[in-house]
């Protein structure tokens, strides 16, 4: 196989052939509608993306309680799963696979989100110094309250209820989100976890909540269906620990005793540049898992490439380029220029920033691949509408 060819090769994860190594990182983008229910537009983004080797749905709340930020979906009440049923079917008709990310904020919220105006949960009674999106703008998080015992247990298995439902919905599978800051992230950490039961203290205790929930996500869904993300190097949302390191080696070894299909590891900063610290070896993690290893963060064709040829990744996530290029694989396989990412409407809005990125065409005159205007079309019917080129 050539240098070139590496990201475009199959990949076998759990039952499903994926026809290349490329993974459409999970985007939150706050388009759901009322009631945290995916929207037709929604079907149309992500089956403009289908020709990703796998796509990974944007982040969704597990339950009422685990929202933190405005225009969130959920994956907990029948309009949210039916509203997923017409993403998955729209992707799959374009010859797509797609895996819902399972979320729950902890602090990350603030009051006008949660029900009763109740303040949001995490491991312990202490505010981060972080923002969430609240009605179209960024806002301080607020003053959250220390879970007891019993309502862990109870997340617990809002988790597999949620993983149960996407499965419902028509999804290949499920990711737990773990990583940026957000509640099982908050568990792990020693800086944002001061519990004394069995939840906290010791880095087996912090773990214990990610354990639990990886068993019971895995019990409903079924080892191949499910991944995990993780993001051991990043302080994003306000999460820090003692000894990172440490951290990490112990729950990348537990989560290869409970064998989920993949492991989806952030390097670096979450949404940053690649600046890794020096002292946190990230091949360590990859030597103890021995699932499926997804690299993510800033990664590039050229870097994507000489990662897989090493060895050091399966798969490689792309995040914000796969928003403003719905045609990625297709660039990269014609190392064709990218479409420039219009920041204004990441977050929010409607069709604009969203679904009307262009996609590539042949230049009649040249042979040349241009831009063409972005052709918009039904993707949300239960027939065989299928756009030229979105399938694989």
């Amino acid at each position: 196989m050539s240098h070139s060819e590496t990201i475009f090769a199959p990949y076998r994860l759990g039952d499903l052939e994926l026809p290349n190594r490329m993974v459409m990182a999970p985007l939150t983008r706050n388009r759901a509608g009322v009631g945290g229910v995916p929207t037709p537009l929604m079907a149309e983004y992500y089956a403009q993306r289908a020709s990703a080797g796998l796509i990974v749905a944007e982040a969704s709340q597990i339950s009422a309680e685990g929202q933190g930020y405005t225009g969130t979906p959920g994956i907990y009440t029948e309009a949210q799963i039916a509203g997923w049923e017409l993403v998955t079917h729209a992707v799959h008709t374009c010859g797509g696979r797609i895996f819902l990310q399972l979320w729950h904020v902890g602090r990350i919220s603030h009051v006008s989100l949660q029900v009763g105006r109740q303040p949001p949960v995490a491991p312990s009674a202490i505010k981060a110094d972080a923002q969430t999106y609240v009605d179209g703008e960024f806002t301080n998080v607020s003053q959250p309250r220390a879970l007891d015992a019993n309502e862990i247990r109870q997340i617990v298995d809002a988790y597999a209820v949620a993983a149960k439902n996407a499965l419902w919905a028509g999804f290949d599978g499920v990711e737990v989100h773990a990583a940026n800051g957000y509640l099982i992230d908050q568990f792990l950490h020693d800086g944002s976890n001061k519990r004394t039961d069995e939840y906290g203290g010791s880095i087996e205790n912090r773990t214990r909540f990610l354990t639990e929930v990886m068993k019971a996500v895995i019990e409903a869904a079924g080892a191949d269906c499910v991944g995990v993300r993780i993001s051991p190097d990043s302080t994003v949302n306000d999460v820090h620990d003692s000894d990172a390191s440490a951290l990490f080696n112990h729950v990348v070894s537990m989560l290869d005793e409970l064998k989920p299909v993949y492991l989806h590891v952030i390097e670096g900063q979450t949404g940053g540049p690649r600046n890794i610290d020096p002292a946190f070896d990230f091949s360590a993690l990859r030597k103890r898992f021995q699932g499926a290893y997804i690299a993510n963060n800033d990664y590039d064709l050229a870097l994507a490439n000489a990662s897989l040829d090493r060895g050091t990744a399966d798969l490689i996530a792309f995040g914000r380029d796969f928003i403003s290029n719905p045609d990625l694989v297709e660039r990269f396989r014609m190392n064709a220029p990218l479409n420039a990412i219009d920041t204004a409407t990441l977050y929010g809005g409607g069709a604009k920033g969203y679904t009307d990125y262009p996609t590539l065409v042949t230049d009649s005159s040249t042979g040349a691949a241009v831009n063409g205007e972005n052709d918009r079309g039904d993707y949300t019917s239960h027939g065989e509408q299928v756009f030229e080129g979105q399938g694989n």
